[in-house]
């Protein structure tokens, strides 16, 4: 019996939800949904028709091709030690004065978030460098952990991000478009990031006393371990905002890149080569069975009619641009408590993103803001991912005071995410005065 029914999608929908709960995967929950699905609506043979066309359009999609070259430049990036150096030099600068430490790991993470494009690799990685550097000093655990578990957010909001490259594929969206129009909001963020330190060793200094200043020569040693890096981050990143080569160019310039780097660098072997390989295709696997998965849902949410009979529902109830997407925050919040990042994306994206189109946004705007919203999920309790990252890096901190520290920057992210409903420019601005 062929059912394609907004009362299927819902099901559809409720049964993804149970199983992302019980641990199923959801590259696999968004695939067994979704076909399934398509069988109750369209039968046997459409669906596996309409599977195959999505798997096989998706594979061959010239764009999907920027993904795993960006992977492969962070994985060569982390054998450079980049990390450490971006830490160091940020450290060097500005760690002797009260706080230091903290606008350190904030700024190393901004570095290495846009080398990297992954929150939790950005948390883990700067946490093995500036978490014992800080506790050593007398920083207090709480402004440790948390500084390091938001400034892991900077990830995805920074270019190149993985998250935005997955939701212009998905969304069909300009991939270069999105990572100039996350540039302002990611900036902000992390100087809203410094200004809850500022605050807070102003209100209590004993949690970050001052530390020793580094001489001139130091800082600038420090700063051209990093200049080789910062040159090419500059160059990707300029050429996209620039429109001087698209996305797809700009990974495949930074990988090579990343490989002169890591070979100037001398640490270029068989060993990290074949690491870096190994971890790009583990990884870029599964984001690819991710994306298909997704595309498959969308297709069978877009055919049962669900999005439609929620649009048509928000619409009856007339509130207005603002409140909407007031509303649909409140939703991606309440979910990403209990949803990993990614399947917040995914699983939300289908059924919002016409509800946002109708109330006058843009489909770039909506990719900035629920990835900020995503990013939100990481320091939000109880999932979290960052804060057990972190609790796996220092592992004598009590999970509780983790918590506790990140409080007051999940007070700056709901501000900011605010600040993006109510100032769309924040978003949109950069991409029109550069013509994209």
């Amino acid at each position: 019996m062929i059912l394609a029914t907004p009362e299927t999608g819902l099901i559809g929908l409720i049964l993804l939800f149970a199983m992302l709960l019980c641990g199923v995967p959801i590259g696999v929950s968004l695939g067994l949904v979704g076909v399934g699905g398509l069988m109750v609506a369209l039968g046997p043979e459409g669906a596996l028709i309409k599977a195959g066309v999505v798997v096989v359009e998706t594979l061959t999609r010239y764009e999907l091709g920027t993904l795993p070259l960006f992977m492969l430049m962070a994985h060569l990036f982390f054998a450079a030690n980049a990390s450490r150096d971006l830490f160091d030099a940020a450290a060097k600068m500005i760690g002797h004065r009260r706080g230091g430490l903290a606008y350190a790991s904030i700024g190393g993470c901004a570095g290495f978030g846009s080398i990297n494009g992954s929150s939790l690799a950005t948390a883990a990685t700067i946490g093995l460098v500036a978490l014992p550097e800080m506790r050593q000093r007398g920083y207090s655990d709480a402004l440790a952990t948390g500084t390091v578990a938001a400034g892991g957010t900077l990830g995805q909001m920074l270019p190149p991000s993985g998250a935005l490259i997955v939701y212009g594929i998905i969304a069909e969206q300009s991939i270069g478009t999105l990572f100039t129009a996350t540039l302002i909001p990611g900036i902000s963020q992390m100087l809203f990031y410094c200004l809850v330190v500022w605050l807070l060793v102003r209100w209590r200094p004993s949690i970050a006393p001052p530390s020793e200043r580094a001489s001139w020569a130091e800082r600038g040693r420090a700063m051209l371990r990093i200049a080789d890096m910062l040159l090419l981050l500059a160059v990707v990143l300029g050429g996209i905002v620039l429109g001087w080569f698209s996305p797809s160019e700009a990974s495949s310039i930074g990988t090579a890149g990343a490989l002169a780097i890591t070979a100037w660098r001398g640490r270029l072997n068989r060993e990290v080569l074949f690491r870096a390989f190994s971890e790009t295709l583990r990884t870029t696997g599964l984001i690819f069975l991710v994306i298909i998965g997704a595309i498959i849902f969308s297709v069978f949410i877009s055919v049962t009619g669900l999005t439609e009979a929620v649009g048509t529902v928000l619409s009856a109830m007339d509130m207005g641009t603002i409140p909407t997407l007031l509303v649909v925050a409140l939703l991606l919040l309440l979910l990403g408590s209990v949803l990993d990042g990614l399947a917040l994306m995914l699983l939300t994206t289908p059924i919002l993103l016409p509800i946002v189109e109708g109330v006058g946004m843009s489909p770039i705007w909506f990719g900035i803001f629920i990835t900020r919203a995503m990013e939100i999920g990481f320091v939000h309790p109880p999932l979290g991912m960052n804060l057990y990252v972190i609790q796996g890096v220092a592992k004598d901190v009590p999970l509780g005071r983790i918590f506790k520290g990140v409080l007051p920057f999940l007070g700056s992210d709901l501000i900011h995410l605010l600040l993006i409903i109510l100032f769309p420019a924040m978003a949109l601005w950069l991409p029109t005065v550069i013509g994209q």
